[in-house]
């Protein structure tokens, strides 16, 4: 029978899963952090118990936060069991359990004043987010800060009842600027080129809407280092719950499977301090925008590359795609052909190595990462992760064979059924407009281009238009496998 998961019963625990060396007792807040979902338990958090478990910067505990409905569940989740997570990391030969304990609260979603509150306190230097892609109001086409976006213009009409993470963010550093306690760091963990100017341009940005002086104190007294993450990291469900309870004996109601690498890379600009995360493998460096690319571009690209043809040959696990010759074929010429020879050089980095690697962390059996989950959201993926490929290629006077199959793939995975006819769930917060583009796309292919919010200049390119148009039209007319052959064989031209 499974052990019920919290501090009093670790030592049960301890005899299948490792469990943190310090106690609860021993940590003290010095981060909030908004976005409290699988990512950020498999990363951050794991990196700060790692510290902890050193005996270091124990002043460096989390404490959660959230806006949305789905924080609330995740709340109650982890507050039943004293904020702990079991990881279970997943390699092709390995396979193991540890409890993280970073976290020691997670404050009330919706409760602006506890919030405000905490985010005041001197004890909190760093403020850190994974609210995903889109959470952070970019217009896709331009890629800059949106004002006009109704969650924003709400929160500039009445800064005292912020309802964003931003508006929350400015509530706490107006208190504190008010009481002269010095402003705290603001570190995104997301999965965006140049994060820490997006998270600046959206929090001065919201600022400026209705003070313009304060703005401007946040631009000369605010930090917003760039950072780049990486560890896949499936959702978790009714499996991987059952897994834990089986194989370790432990009753937790949200735990966290990933696979065993992780990467974390950080410019080094926190003004009120940091913990000392170099101790355990975090990159400190001048500049991260060449890591920063790389991964986005090979490893975001390529999951975005594959996700809806295996969508659409009705594939549920990423393993089993990249167990399908020809999504793995597609995978290597793409990346090879077309995306590595537009990415800048990486300090003391072999980009066809990088690709190896993450050729081998997308076959892992272990994770179970689906496929379903890298086709979501693609209305804020694709273009951050494909488009500016596609962009940098058309700029050069380079082919976009490739990349304009993989819009064409997507285009094709929202008309709403697989190559067999099966009814596609989508999971993206224009799946509506995208949908009704998709359908008029198999007549017009111009239909779903005319996303200029999405596709913006590249779509304006006369040479992408035509491959775009020349894909869609072989997809509808041969299918999937015979679409991805023909590119494989360079006779997918027009």
């Amino acid at each position: 029978m499974a052990t019920k998961f919290s501090l009093a019963t670790l030592d049960a625990v301890k005899a299948t899963a490792g469990v943190p060396n310090y106690g609860r007792h021993d940590l003290r807040a010095g981060i909030v952090h908004f976005g409290v979902g699988n990512f950020h338990r498999a990363h951050q958090a794991v990196y700060l118990d790692d510290l902890f478990n050193l005996g270091r910067d124990r002043d460096w505990a989390i404490i959660g936060a959230g806006v949305l409905p789905s924080d609330k569940v995740m709340r109650d989740k982890l507050e039943a069991q004293d904020f702990l997570t079991t990881v279970v990391e997943q390699d092709n030969n390995r396979t193991g359990a540890h409890v993280t304990g970073a976290m020691i609260a997670y404050l009330e979603p919706g409760d602006t004043p506890a919030i405000v509150a905490q985010l005041a306190s001197p004890l909190i230097r760093i403020v850190s987010l994974t609210i995903t892609e889109g959470g952070y109001f970019i217009d896709p086409a331009s890629g800059v800060f949106d004002p006009a976006h109704p969650a924003i213009v709400e929160d500039a009409r009445d800064p005292a009842a912020p309802k964003t993470v931003f508006g929350l963010i400015l509530a706490g550093l107006a208190e504190r600027r008010a009481k002269g306690i010095p402003p705290f760091t603001i570190m995104s963990c997301d999965n965006i080129p140049g994060n820490g100017e997006v998270t600046h341009a959206a929090v001065s940005g919201l600022a400026r809407l209705s003070d313009p002086g304060f703005a401007d104190w946040i631009d000369a007294n605010v930090a917003f280092p760039n950072g780049m993450v990486d560890r896949i990291t499936p959702a978790t469900g009714a499996r991987e719950i059952g897994i834990v309870a089986s194989q370790y004996g432990i009753d937790d109601a949200w735990p966290v499977f990933c696979e065993e690498f992780k990467q974390w890379v950080l410019e080094d600009r926190f003004p009120q301090g940091r913990p000392a995360l170099e101790e355990v493998g975090v990159q400190f460096v001048p500049d991260v925008a060449p890591y920063e690319h790389m991964k986005i571009r090979i490893l975001n690209g390529g999951h975005a590359a594959i996700a809806y043809p295996a969508a659409l040959l009705d594939i549920h696990f990423v393993h089993e795609a990249m167990e399908e010759p020809l999504i793995r074929a597609f995978l290597s010429k793409l990346e090879h052909d077309e995306i590595i020879p537009v990415i800048p050089p990486v300090p003391d980095t072999d980009l066809k190595d990088y690709y190896k690697l993450i050729e081998t962390r997308f076959s892992n059996p272990k994770i179970g990462d689906t496929v379903a989950r890298l086709a979501q959201d693609g209305s804020n993926r694709q273009p951050k992760f494909i488009l500016p490929s596609t962009a940098d290629r058309l700029r050069r006077g380079e082919d976009v064979v490739g990349l304009s199959l993989v819009s064409a793939l997507w285009c094709r995975y929202f008309a709403g059924k697989s190559d067999s006819g099966k009814e596609i769930v989508f999971n993206d917060a224009n799946a509506d407009r995208l949908h009704a583009a998709a359908v008029a796309a198999k007549d017009d292919p111009m239909a779903f281009l005319a996303l200029s919010d999405i596709f913006g200049d590249v779509a304006q390119s006369d040479l992408f238009r035509r491959r775009f148009a020349h894909a869609l039209k072989v997809l509808w007319e041969k299918g999937t496998r015979a679409t991805l052959q023909l590119y494989l064989d360079g006779n997918l031209g027009e």
